[in-house]
Order: C-alpha cells, then sequence, then structure tokens
C-alpha cells in the first residue's frame, strides 16, 4: 500500500512541474528569401561570390554549375541574424549556429536567387541575464537581415561594375 502512496505523490509531482512549465514559443518560419537580380547569370553568380567574401562567411560548398553555394554553420549573435522566440515572456537570448544555402539560376537576361536558412540556439538564456547554457536545444527562424543585406551588396556590386 505505501507504494501505491509514493507512486502517486511522484505523478502528482512530476504533473504540479509540468503545469508550471513555461512553453517555448518558436519564431514562425519565413518561406525561402527569394529575389530577382537585374543581371545575367554570370555578373549576379560573381557578385554573389564577391559579397560573400566581404561578409567573411565561409563556405563548405560551391558549385557554379549547379548555382548552390553552402556556408559552414557560424555562430552569431541572436537577434542579428536568428530569432530564436520566447520562453513564458523571456526573449531567448545569446548565441546562435547559422548556416545559409543560396541557390541561383538564371531566367533570360535576369537571376532568379533563393536563400534558405538553418538555425538553432548555441548558448542561450531567457532575457537579458543569467548564465548561458548549451540545452536544451531550441530551433530558430531568420530574422531576413543577412538575406535582404546579401542581395542589396549583390546588386551593388553589380552596379558598380
Amino acid at each position: 500500500m505505501g507504494s501505491i502512496t509514493t507512486s502517486g505523490s511522484v505523478a502528482l509531482l512530476a504533473l504540479t512541474l509540468v503545469a508550471c512549465a513555461r512553453p517555448h514559443v518558436a519564431p514562425l518560419a519565413p518561406p525561402a528569401y527569394l529575389a530577382e537580380v537585374s543581371a545575367n547569370y554570370d555578373r549576379t553568380w560573381t557578385a554573389l561570390v564577391r559579397a560573400l567574401a566581404r561578409e567573411n562567411l565561409p563556405l563548405r560548398a560551391i558549385a557554379r554549375d549547379s548555382g548552390v553555394i553552402a556556408s559552414d554553420d557560424v555562430v552569431s549573435p541572436i537577434g542579428l541574424w536568428a530569432d530564436c522566440g520566447v520562453i513564458s515572456d523571456d526573449r531567448i537570448e545569446g548565441e546562435a549556429v547559422v548556416s545559409f544555402t543560396v541557390f541561383a539560376e538564371p531566367n533570360g537576361r535576369t537571376t532568379r536567387v533563393q536563400v534558405n536558412s538553418k538555425m538553432r540556439t548555441h548558448a542561450h538564456r531567457r532575457g537579458g541575464s543569467g548564465k548561458l547554457r548549451s540545452s536544451p536545444v531550441y530551433p530558430c527562424a531568420s530574422t531576413g537581415r543577412f538575406e535582404a543585406n546579401l542581395l542589396e551588396a549583390v546588386r551593388g556590386l553589380i552596379a558598380a561594375e
């Protein structure tokens, strides 16, 4: 009979802790960033590579024939390129691991560019104070800044030619 009371107490304690837990609210992931560049594929590709070099983004793969550029994982401050959501009313702050994949394809005299992103927390905390922790890992969504700045830089490099 004592074991039933003990297991009931444990279950009640677990239920109480779960009920008091604050859920993580992840940001809505935006769709892939799409843009049209008013230059042919060769000029756009060259500008993309130069813009990424200026950003000092380490690249894992670059394949001009298939129009794919993939970055390595990079640690970035949360809020710059990544939005990692909130826990209760506190924003998640700290660092995120981010990576980008850029696809470019010719479209007549223009070039279509798509930027996909993948992001997750690296070292984070709730709000502006407290110790940075590496777990649990939360998914993050792009703020859109990297993508917009990249395409602005590409257009600027093309215009400067």
